[in-house]
Parts: structure tokens; C-alpha cells; sequence
């Protein structure tokens, strides 16, 4: 039985561009943490790299046929996948920090939850703003974006064109301290409010000596925290619309500088 030719060439294309979706669906949240199963992630790359590969593939330069450069061509590739899907993880460390911030004034530091998306252990109140974070990220659609922001990668950076020594580690440094403040701004609300309780409980705690104070905060700031949450959500979605917006162009920029 004759056996099929096999276009080497465009075996090693495929390849290359495997390596870049595959580091950037690793990376991807959601489809890239532990919940979705190992199979089902594999499947998903192969299956987006063989849409987007009659796309990209003119402009893709025909690698030489030596493994070394095809292996050097690949890390390459993996690592700008794993750029990429950086930028898109610190918006969720973001909201980890705040949900952290939150979950330590509300008297939640030691109620640990396994998270499934990280696999380790994370606070409450960051898990309780996680799950939030995801579902407002499959809701606006930001995963789509994520495959247009790649294809056009391959338009602004051909396979091989990478160069870390720019000012791409300078503004993914930007982008982490850009991190701190949005965990800020997450938190700022209830962590006002909650402020301001125990400067009131700390005021009667001077007028009415016998009041025990300590147990009362308990319930009292956890009960504030959660209004306060609830109150705030609306908030929390416009910024979370407003990152998950600024990210295709941060992308691209980060493509550029590279």
C-alpha cells in the first residue's frame, strides 16, 4: 500500500505555530488553569491552530530544515505565547490581591480554599472574586479576543523576529506594577468601610468600657464586608471591563516592542 506524502515544510509551519498557541492556551486563564482537563486543552490548541494555520501560514517564513534551529524556532514561539498569556494572568492576580486585602480585614485570612484554576491554596473573599473575575471574562468575550490578538501577532511579529532585549521586559514590569494598584482599587471600597468600622468601635470601646468590643467586630465587619461587596459589584464589573478591554492592546504592544 503507497504511503501518503507528507509536506515537510508545512509540517514544520504547523509546528511553529502550535508552539505559540500552545504557550498561550497554557497560559490562557480559564482554559489554561487545572480545572479543564489535559485532554480536553490538547485538543482545544490543536484544534485552534489548524483554523488559524491556512491564516497565518503566508506569513510564516519557511524555517530551515535543521532540528536545532526548528527547536530554537519553537522556543521562541513558546515564549512569546507565554508573554501574552501574562499579561492576561495579572489581572486575575489583580483580583486575587484585592480579594486578599478584603478577606484579611474582613477576619478571613485563615478560611482557605483549595482553587482549582491555580491549584493551591487561596483566601475566601480571593476565591468568592475569582470566580467572579472568570465568569466576567466568558461573558465579555475576552477569550475571542485573545485569538484575533494572535493572529494579528503573526502580522507584527513573524516566527524568528523575538527580541527580549527591547523594552518588552520593561513594560511587562509596568504591567506588574500596574497589578498592585487595580488590587488597590478592588479593595479600596470595602476596605474604607471597614476602616471607618473600627475607628467607631475603637470610639466605643472608650465610651462604654464594659462593651467587649473584640467579638462584636466579628460579625460586624463581616457583615459590613459582604453589604459593602454587594454594593460594589457594579464597580467591580466596570473595571473588570475596562482591563479585559485594554488587554488586545497591550498585546499588540507588547508584540510591537518585541
Amino acid at each position: 500500500m503507497p504511503s501518503l506524502p507528507i509536506d515537510i515544510d508545512s509540517f514544520q509551519l504547523f509546528l511553529v505555530c502550535l508552539a505559540r498557541m500552545a504557550a498561550m492556551m497554557g497560559t490562557l486563564p480559564v482554559f489554561g488553569s487545572g480545572t479543564a482537563p489535559a485532554r480536553v486543552r490538547l485538543g482545544l490548541t490543536i484544534l485552534l491552530t489548524l483554523l488559524i494555520f491556512p491564516v497565518v501560514k503566508p506569513l510564516i517564513p519557511s524555517p530551515d530544515l535543521s532540528i536545532v534551529s526548528l527547536a530554537v524556532l519553537m522556543a521562541s514561539e513558546g515564549l512569546l505565547g507565554l508573554m501574552v498569556g501574562f499579561t492576561a494572568q495579572l489581572v486575575f492576580t489583580a483580583v486575587e490581591l484585592g480579594g486578599s486585602i478584603i478577606g484579611y480585614k474582613m477576619g478571613f485570612a485563615a478560611a482557605n480554599v483549595f482553587d482549582p484554576q491555580n491549584q493551591r491554596q487561596i483566601e475566601l473573599i480571593s476565591q468568592y472574586q475569582n470566580i467572579i473575575a472568570i465568569l466576567i471574562f466568558l461573558v465579555l468575550d475576552v477569550h475571542h479576543l485573545f485569538i484575533r490578538a494572535i493572529v494579528r501577532s503573526y502580522e507584527l511579529l513573524p516566527p524568528g523576529g523575538i527580541d527580549v532585549g527591547g523594552e518588552a521586559v520593561p513594560f511587562l514590569m509596568s504591567l506588574a506594577g500596574h497589578m498592585f494598584s487595580l488590587g488597590i482599587q478592588f479593595s479600596a471600597p470595602v476596605l474604607a468601610v471597614l476602616i471607618l468600622s473600627g475607628l467607631v468601635l475603637g470610639i466605643l470601646a472608650r465610651v462604654f468600657p464594659q462593651l467587649n468590643v473584640f467579638m462584636l467586630s466579628f460579625p460586624l465587619n463581616i457583615g459590613v464586608g459582604f453589604l459593602v461587596m454587594g454594593l460594589t459589584l457594579s464597580m467591580v464589573f466596570l473595571l473588570l471591563e475596562r482591563e479585559f478591554g485594554a488587554l488586545p492592546e497591550r498585546i499588540l504592544h507588547l508584540i510591537e516592542v518585541l
